[in-house]
C-alpha cells in the first residue's frame, strides 16, 4: 500500500525531449546535408580509367607507367 500511495503522490514527468531534443536532431540533419554535398563534390574529382583504357595496358603494369 506504501508504494502505491508513494506513485500517486509524485507529480507526473514530462517526457519527451523537448524543444532542445529537435533542435540537436535537426543540427545533426543540416550536419549531414553538408556533409553529403561535400562527399558529392570530392567523389565526382575522382577520375576512374575507362574499361578499354584498362584493357589496353599491360597486365602488371603498375598505373604510373612504372614496372
Amino acid at each position: 500500500m506504501t508504494v502505491h500511495a508513494a506513485a500517486a503522490a509524485a507529480p507526473p514527468v514530462p517526457y519527451g525531449p523537448g524543444l532542445l531534443g529537435f533542435i540537436v536532431v535537426a543540427a545533426i540533419g543540416v550536419a549531414l546535408y553538408f556533409l553529403i554535398k561535400s562527399m558529392n563534390k570530392q567523389m565526382s574529382k575522382i577520375e576512374v580509367p575507362r574499361e578499354d583504357e584498362q584493357e589496353r595496358s599491360e597486365p602488371g603494369a603498375r598505373p604510373d607507367g612504372s614496372r
